[in-house]
């Protein structure tokens, strides 16, 4: 498939990285009438990336939001050792963890093994793609597709737009975003791009409110929430998305744009405690 031609809902989209992320982004394209080819190193997190993926497609089907029997869905998933196994994809799309040698060692073995016509994309919701297109033999098929977490329910994806990427590789990402019923925005590469770099803002803001004595993070959040009609409140969504990848991304945009997105010494604290949210079990909240 060329990058100009109409997505249609056949065809092979490969994701590299099957933790939270990358199994959500897998579900999406599954759900959508594509085969998915998820890529772990490991056989442990092969079967982690399994089993996230059979709940994500089994919560849809309690739903009522499956076209087709749970069989058909998952029987389009193949898991991967080796990214060499992603040739012959139409889309690619890389959503390991925020650390740039990991990207760039994965997203240059995925141009390696792509053809010259499919779309390479990184999920990173910070890292600039003008440095991870440094990698590559040439971006114009480049871009960052930043889903957003959990993904099955958010409707938002944030294409961003690297020096290189071509109008062509643009324009067929927003239509993969279309045909898996999506809605894109088209950002410029910038630190945080637009969605991280205001998310951060706010949920920084919060953790400094808890820090002071302020507020307790459920009142926070519940002004959010009521006060200006947010789905979730800053630290509740910060546990979602992990207390150390928020402090990752703090500590990338303070690098890029000053002391204004420090890390408060809450978050720093809690992180190196482990309590990192969601996935651990207890952060601002207990899960």
């Amino acid at each position: 498939m060329s990058l100009n031609e109409t997505v249609a809902n056949v065809g092979n989209v490969a994701v590299i990285g099957g933790g939270r992320m990358g199994s959500g982004i897998a579900h999406a394209f599954l759900l959508a009438g594509y085969n998915v080819r998820l890529v772990e190193a490991s056989e442990a997190f092969q079967e982690e990336a399994r089993s996230r993926v059979v709940r994500l497609v089994e919560a849809s089907a309690s739903r009522g939001a499956l076209r087709e029997p749970i069989g058909d869905v998952l029987g389009r998933l193949t898991i991967h050792a080796a990214v060499a196994n992603i040739a012959g994809c139409d889309l690619a799309v890389e959503a390991v963890p925020e650390i740039f040698e990991l990207k760039v060692a994965l997203l240059a073995a995925a141009s390696e093994a792509l053809g010259p016509d499919a779309l390479l994309a990184t999920n990173t919701s910070s890292i600039s793609i003008a440095r991870l297109s440094e990698v590559l033999p040439e971006g114009r098929r480049f871009l960052g597709l930043h889903f957003f977490n959990p993904v099955p329910v958010s409707r938002l994806v944030e294409i961003v737009r690297g020096p290189t990427t071509t109008d062509e590789a643009v324009f067929a990402a927003r239509r993969w975003v279309e045909s898996i019923a999506k809605t894109s925005i088209v950002v410029a590469d910038s630190p945080g791009f637009a969605s991280s770099r205001l998310g951060l803002a706010l949920g920084l803001e919060a953790i400094r409110m808890v820090e002071a004595g302020v507020a307790t993070p459920d009142d926070i959040d519940q002004a959010m929430v009521l006060g200006y009609k947010h789905p979730v409140g800053p630290l509740r969504l910060t546990d979602i998305v992990g207390l150390d990848v928020r402090l990752d991304i703090a500590r990338y945009l303070e690098s890029q744009l000053g002391e204004r997105f420090a890390p408060p010494g809450l978050l720093v604290t809690m992180v190196e405690a482990g309590l990192l949210g969601q996935k651990s079990g207890q952060g601002f909240y207990t899960w």
